[in-house]
C-alpha cells in the first residue's frame, strides 16, 4: 500500500528531476560540469534551512563530492537577498516580499522551490493592554515592520480588508531586534512580525495578535539562488532541495526533536520554538505557475503603491522547467 511518506518521497524525486533537468537541459555540457568547492547558504532564525543546518545531513552528503557548506545567518530576508546579489552567498530562503523588492532593484536571482503556505506564522501584534481591537484601529498609528519583508505584504492586505489606506498608517521601518525594542518601550503602537520573533513576543511579552495572515496572505517561504550559481551548479542546488525535502519529511514526524534543534540553533527558549514550529508548513515544492501568479499579484500591489521602483514580471526570475 502506498503511504503518505511514499508519496512524499516520490514528490521529492520528481522535484529534483524537474529542477536538475530544466537547468541542465538549458546549459552546455561544460557548464554542467562546473562546481564550486563550497556552497554558501544564507538562513534566518526560522524554517527548514535552520533545521537542515542543525541536523548536519547536507554536509555529510556533499562531503562525498568534496564540497563544503558555509552558513551565514541574516536578520531578515531583504538583507539576505542583498548578500545573494553581491555574491556573498549562493542560496537562501526568504518570505514572499523580499524577492519582489530584490528583482525590482535588479538582483540576478532565481526562484528554486518553496514551502507550502504558512499564514499563521506572521501577524500584526499590539501590546497586551492596548485599546486597539481591530486592524481599522491602526489608522493614524505607528506600526513597526521590516521594509520589504513578507510582513510588508501582510500589512498591505490587512489594511485593504479593513478599508484603511496604507498612507493612513505611520510605517516605521525597523529590523526585528530594533522593532521589538521599540514595541517594548511603547514607541510604536503595533508590530508586524514573523516567527520565531512572533512567538517570542507572544510568550515573553504577552503581545496580542490583532490579525495574522489567515485569509489574507499565503506566506510562502521561497528558496532562491543567484542565477549564475544555479546555472553553473544545478546538481548542487538539486542536492540541497532533496535534503530540504528529507528534513521536511522528518520534521513532520518529529516535532519535539524539531523544537530541540531549532532551540539550539536560535538560542530561543524551547517553549517559544515549539509555538513557532507548530505553525510551520512542511513539504518543499517546485515553483509552479500558480505560485508565480500569486507573487505577481504581490509585485503589482507594491508597484501600484510605488514601494518598488518599477513594475516587474516575476516569471523572469524563474528558470524554465516543465511540469
Amino acid at each position: 500500500m502506498t503511504t503518505h511518506f511514499d508519496r512524499r518521497a516520490a514528490r521529492r524525486r520528481t522535484l529534483g528531476l524537474l529542477f536538475a533537468g530544466a537547468v541542465a537541459g538549458a546549459l552546455p555540457a561544460g557548464a554542467q560540469a562546473q562546481a564550486k568547492s563550497v556552497i554558501r547558504i544564507g538562513y534566518q532564525k526560522y524554517g527548514t534551512l535552520t533545521l537542515l543546518k542543525g541536523r548536519g545531513t547536507l554536509e555529510k552528503r556533499l562531503a562525498e563530492k568534496n564540497v563544503t557548506v558555509q552558513w551565514t545567518e541574516f536578520p531578515a530576508g531583504p538583507v539576505l537577498l542583498e548578500g545573494l546579489n553581491v555574491g556573498s552567498i549562493d542560496f537562501g530562503t526568504v518570505g514572499e516580499a523580499p524577492p519582489v523588492f530584490a528583482q525590482a532593484a535588479g538582483a540576478n536571482l532565481v526562484y528554486v522551490a518553496h514551502e507550502p503556505p504558512s499564514p499563521a506564522s506572521e501577524a500584526i501584534l499590539v501590546h497586551k493592554d492596548s485599546k486597539l481591537r481591530s486592524v481599522a484601529d491602526l489608522k493614524g498609528r505607528k506600526v513597526a515592520l521590516n521594509k520589504g519583508s513578507n510582513v510588508h505584504y501582510l500589512l498591505l492586505k490587512a489594511l485593504e480588508k479593513a478599508g484603511v489606506a496604507y498612507k493612513d498608517v505611520q510605517a516605521v521601518f525597523l529590523p526585528p531586534a530594533d522593532a521589538r525594542a521599540a514595541f517594548e518601550r511603547g514607541a510604536v503602537d503595533a508590530w508586524v512580525i514573523w516567527d520565531p520573533f512572533l512567538a517570542a513576543a507572544e510568550k515573553q511579552l504577552g503581545a496580542r495578535v490583532l490579525a495574522d495572515g489567515k485569509g489574507l496572505v499565503a506566506n510562502h517561504q521561497f528558496y532562491l539562488a543567484s542565477r549564475p550559481y544555479a546555472e553553473k551548479n544545478p546538481d548542487l542546488v538539486r542536492i540541497v532541495i532533496e535534503e530540504l525535502a528529507k528534513v521536511d519529511e522528518w520534521g513532520l514526524k518529529n516535532q519535539k526533536e524539531v523544537a530541540a534543534i531549532l532551540s539550539a540553533q536560535t538560542g530561543l527558549d524551547t517553549g517559544v520554538v515549539e509555538l513557532a514550529a507548530a505553525r510551520y508548513a512542511y513539504g518543499v515544492q517546485p515553483v509552479s505557475p500558480g505560485v508565480i501568479q500569486e507573487q505577481q499579484k504581490l509585485a503589482d500591489a507594491f508597484a501600484g503603491l510605488k514601494l518598488i521602483p518599477k513594475p516587474i514580471a516575476v516569471k523572469d526570475a524563474v528558470l524554465p522547467y516543465k511540469l
